[in-house]
C-alpha cells in the first residue's frame, strides 16, 4: 500500500456538541485506536476527502501535534443523505505485523471468452485480505485474458505474493457466461428452420 501524509489536531472534548462544532468548522472529528491508547483529533474534511472517496487503499502516516503514527483507516460514518464525512475510525499499523483490509478487486485482459461471445460477470468487487503493510497494494488485479466460456475463477486460483485472501476458496470471483439468445434469436432461428424445411408433399388426386 502507498503511504500518504494526513495532519490532525488532537482534541480532548468529546460529545455530539463538540463533534457538530468541529463540523461547522469544515472538521472531522477521528479516532485512533489499537495500541492500547485511544486518542481523538480532528482532521479537515477537505483533506480526508481524498482519501475516504476512493476504491484504494493507503497507509497513513497521522501527524497529530507533531507525533507521528502509522494506520489505517477502518471504519467512516457517512451523513445518510449528503454523504457528508461525519466520523472516521483510523486503526494503528504495525509494519511488522499483518494487517487485515478489504481491497478492491479489478479485473485486466480481454478474455477469450468475449471474444468468442461470451458474458464476463465479476460476483465479487471486494476482497477481504492480510499481508504486511509494506507489501500489500492499493488494489487487486486478476488478469481474465484466458478464461473462456463456461470457466469460473475461483479465490483459490488467486495467487498474489504478500497478499492472503481471507474468502472462502470456492467462492467465484469471476466468469464467463453463454449469453441468453433474445427474443428477436429466437425468432430468427425459428423463421430459419421454417424455411429450411421442405414443403409439404402435395397429395395425389
Amino acid at each position: 500500500m502507498k503511504k500518504v501524509t494526513l495532519t490532525g489536531k488532537l482534541r480532548e472534548a468529546e460529545g455530539t456538541k463538540s463533534a457538530n462544532l468541529l463540523r461547522r468548522e469544515k472538521k472531522v472529528p477521528c479516532v485512533l485506536y489499537g495500541d492500547g491508547a485511544v486518542r481523538h483529533f480532528s482532521v479537515e474534511a477537505a483533506d480526508l476527502r481524498k482519501l475516504v472517496f476512493t476504491p484504494e487503499v493507503y497507509r497513513v502516516e497521522l501527524d497529530l501535534d507533531g507525533g507521528k503514527t502509522m494506520a489505517i483507516i477502518q471504519e467512516t460514518q457517512f451523513h445518510p443523505v449528503t454523504d457528508e464525512i461525519l466520523h472516521v475510525d483510523f486503526l494503528v499499523l504495525d509494519e511488522k505485523k499483518e494487517a487485515r483490509v478489504t481491497l478492491v478487486l479489478k479485473l485486466t485482459g480481454q478474455s477469450v471468452g468475449v471474444r468468442n461471445g461470451g458474458k464476463l460477470t465479476q460476483s465479487k468487487r471486494k476482497l477481504r485480505v492480510k499481508g504486511i503493510p509494506s507489501v500489500l497494494p492499493e488494489h487487486l488485479e486478476l488478469d481474465v485474458a484466458k478464461l473462456d466460456v463456461g470457466q469460473t475463477i475461483r479465490v483459490r486460483d488467486i495467487d498474489i505474493k504478500g497478499v492472503t485472501i481471507m474468502e472462502p476458496a470456492t467462492e467465484v470471483v469471476a466468469m464467463v457466461k453463454i449469453p441468453k439468445k433474445s427474443k428477436e434469436d429466437i425468432a430468427a432461428e425459428t423463421t430459419a428452420t421454417a424455411a429450411a424445411a421442405p414443403a409439404p408433399a402435395k397429395p395425389k388426386a
